[in-house]
């Protein structure tokens, strides 16, 4: 790097480098080897490099597990400093974090090393430190390593060239998918979840007998993820397959309960399995933000929302607590408020508002035999093991043949000097050079004459020329299996689902994760289908009136005064129902929703509509509206144009609301017009004004409705400087509000006869009318 930078400083150079073009190499370097060499896992073997150099570490330590059982464990510290001092040159604590996870039975479904002490908890508590606790290879971590040695892998020098490390473990399985992988590189990211041995190992079997089995077929051996910590998978099958398809998704997953039953018909919740990434610490805390909630950053008091989870949780939830111990790894008990409340709207209700039920997401990135991080499928991981363990029997193989062929050309040499003994003592007592003189009075090969100038003389007795020739037979059988694996791929191929099918069988155990489509749990709030009457100010406050006033003999609404302060004034007010929508219209287009069963009463000012929602830098909310979800709204911009949406097409879920209006540079939005809001008629007519003074009227199904927004249709055709006042659906009559001279409040009602004198086709220039003032908006008034 700074011979670089000092040829950029001395110009003139032929190596000379941009500053731009060394930045790009010098980053994408970077980026490479913290894919390649820190963060994602290698398909064939389904270990990061750190994990990696650790197991072959500890195998070289001889803390592996034998046939006679497993090493003694020693302490972590030293695993770790061997680790660091020959392979991994890095921080001691990222080893032994590495370390640490491969020891946690609930991180890991099946956990590769054997760990003695505290190795942390689901809780998240953490591990006690190195030199406390010790370590030793699990049983399973055989599947890794024990062809090392056998020919299998390729091995690289270590990053100071004074050994060497495998660049890939031979895997009897694929521990890519066994253990799954998390990981964050520069630009790429990994999260593949672990499965289960047995479902692995029957579909890897059925690939290698057929490699286009149909993606059904697959599905059937391998249906989707085994968490280490159990729980349910609910999402459908279908989302399983298409997540697997493309090596990407997000699966729903939920804890498991039970329902324990107590004296005098009592009774509580027990989960004992929670969701992946999920810990009973982290469920305590959000049962404890919900039911005694803080006040967010910036504001005064608690959000409508937060009292009414509040509510809402303690109105079915008394008490929570963790029971979790030796004997239940997860036990957390919750007591419902009473007996009488029914038990799924205790379950939904936690459900619905905490982790314990999520989402785990799915994201098959891992390096590929040709060294490229790719996103893969299910089917391309299990197809690319299979090549992996394909070349792997087959170099181990080799390797055995080669050395096969070696000990039968030693024996072969041995089994000659037996038949002439005497004469091979008399040459080499005699011969100034026996070497060569065996050579050549035996025909035999520098390696055989070597081996027979070695050789002990109780080698030399008549019971060893029987082992010898029993040796030669079972060396030559060996050789002859060893040929057909290496000249026929179908030997091959069984071989190889021999070998699976016995890993399967001795480290196979039963599925921890349910896997059970159900639907989403959703908490509904049940409320009292009511008449309310929505109140808003001029400035944006709301509130909520229960009922409607009216005359009792005509239905008429009666008109009321409301207080405001200081400044503001009224809006307006919309008769609807509590399961109504209050929309509110930003000057950007956006409309954000807001449920009226959420507005505060009527008593006092009530509360800024920006308090509900979360509104973007620079927007102002400019019109409002509240209705059932079937209402439809006539909506236009002061360019002119307009179309036609109900009430459910503008909701949305998110506080910050949905892009529904779109509307030109320097237009703004005119004020919605309801079209068939009860009591009054649905409208059949569209009244258009423009700040020129100009009136247009057409009919209603001229207009076109637009689920999705957008801008619409033309309503009037606008001279050069004119612009849109407003538009109102209506049946008989509208009126024009505007601005007369010194700044004085107008307004007129233009009943059916005018109107129709204004009658036209949509789009048309319209007609003049004397109004004698600037019309600023156009109202229905039936």
């Amino acid at each position: 790097m700074e011979q670089d930078l000092i040829s950029l400083a001395a110009g003139g150079d032929d190596n000379e480098l941009d500053l731009a073009s060394y930045a790009q190499r010098a980053y994408l370097e970077y980026a490479l080897s913290v894919v390649k060499g820190r963060a994602l896992p290698d398909v064939c073997d389904g270990q990061k490099p750190v994990q990696r150099r650790i197991l072959y570490s500890m195998e070289r330590m001889g803390l592996g597990f034998t046939g006679t059982g497993g090493a003694r464990p020693v302490k972590s510290a030293r695993v770790v400093g061997d680790v660091l001092g020959r392979f991994h040159p890095h921080g001691d604590q990222a080893a032994y974090d590495a370390l640490v996870r491969m020891a946690q039975d609930f991180s890991q479904r099946y956990p590769l090393i054997d760990g003695h002490g505290n190795f942390g908890s689901r809780d998240g508590d953490g591990a006690a430190a190195m030199r406390y606790t010790e370590a030793r290879l699990a049983k399973i971590t055989n599947l890794l390593l024990d062809e090392i040695d056998e020919g299998t892998v390729e091995f690289i020098p270590n990053y100071d060239g004074s050994t060497q490390e495998p660049r890939q473990l031979p895997a009897r399985l694929p521990f890519t998918l066994l253990n799954g992988a998390s990981g964050i590189a520069v630009g790429l990211a990994t999260e593949i979840p672990s499965h289960n041995l047995r479902e692995v190992a029957d579909a890897c079997v059925a690939l290698v007998k057929n490699a286009k089995l149909s993606d059904e077929e697959l599905a059937e051996l391998l249906p989707g993820p085994d968490y280490p910590g159990g729980g349910q998978i609910i999402s459908p099958a279908a989302d399983i397959a298409e997540a697997y398809r493309t090596g990407r998704g997000s699966l729903k997953v939920r804890a498991r309960w039970k329902i324990e039953e107590l004296a005098r018909g009592q009774w509580q919740m027990v989960v004992t399995e929670l969701p992946p990434g999920v810990s009973s610490q982290k469920v305590l805390e959000e049962i404890e933000e919900l039911t005694n909630p803080k006040v967010r950053a910036g504001k005064k008091a608690l959000s409508q929302e937060q009292m009414q989870l509040k509510q809402t949780v303690l109105s079915v939830l008394d008490a929570v607590r963790d029971e979790s111990s030796k004997d239940a790894a997860v036990r957390l008990v919750f007591e419902p408020k009473t007996s009488r409340i029914e038990q799924q709207d205790l379950i939904t209700t936690l459900l619905a508002h905490t982790s314990l039920e999520s989402s785990s997401p799915i994201n098959m990135t891992s390096i590929g035999m040709d060294g490229r991080p790719v996103q893969k499928s299910l089917r391309q991981i299990l197809l690319e093991w299979i090549e992996f363990r394909h070349q792997t029997i087959e170099r181990r193989s080799r390797h055995r043949l080669g050395k096969v062929l070696d000990r039968i050309h030693i024996l072969e040499g041995r089994q000659l000097v037996l038949l002439n003994i005497d004469e091979v003592i008399r040459i080499i007592r005699n011969a100034e050079e026996p070497k060569p003189a065996l050579i050549e009075r035996f025909r035999l090969s520098d390696r055989q004459a070597e081996d027979i100038l070695e050789i002990r003389l109780r080698q030399l007795a008549r019971l060893e020329a029987i082992k010898i020739e029993q040796e030669l037979k079972e060396l030559r059988d060996e050789q002859k299996k060893l040929d057909e694996i290496l000249g026929s791929p179908a030997a091959l191929r069984r071989l190889m689902i021999k070998e699976i099918e016995q890993d399967a069988k001795q480290f196979a155990d039963a599925r921890r994760t349910l896997i059970q489509a159900e639907k989403k749990a959703v908490a509904e709030i049940k409320l009292i289908d009511e008449p309310v009457t929505v109140i808003v100010s001029q400035k944006g406050w709301v509130r909520a009136q229960k009922g409607w006033a009216r005359d009792k003999a005509t239905g008429a609404p009666i008109a009321q005064e409301y207080v405001f302060k200081a400044g503001d004034g009224l809006y307006g007010t919309f008769e609807c129902r509590t399961v109504d929508t209050l929309l509110a219209f930003g000057n950007n287009g956006r409309v954000y929703t807001v449920p009226v069963a959420s507005l505060p009463g009527a008593r006092g000012d009530g509360q800024p509509v920006t308090t509900m929602i979360e509104l973007e830098a620079g927007t102002q909310l400019v019109h409002y509206f509240a209705g059932a979800p079937g209402a439809w709204l006539l909506l236009s911009g002061s360019g002119g144009y307009g179309f036609l949406a109900t009430v459910e097409n503008m909701m949305s879920r998110l506080k910050a609301g949905k892009a529904f209006v779109s509307c030109g540079e320097g237009e703004t939005l005119c004020k919605p017009s309801p079209a068939n809001v009860a009591p009054q008629p649905a409208a059949t007519h569209v009244a258009c004004a423009s700040t020129g003074g100009r009136i247009l009227t057409f009919e209603i199904s001229e207009l076109k409705p637009m689920a999705n927004g957008g801008r619409g249709l033309m309503l009037i055709d606008l001279d050069k400087n004119d612009s849109l006042a407003g538009a109102a659906a209506y049946t008989r009559s509208v009126k024009i509000v505007g601005v007369g001279r010194g700044g004085k409040d107008r307004d007129e009602t233009l009943e059916i006869r005018s109107l129709n004198n204004a009658k036209a086709g949509r789009g048309r220039k319209g007609r003049a009318a004397d109004l004698g003032f600037k019309p600023t908006s156009v109202e229905r008034v039936e």
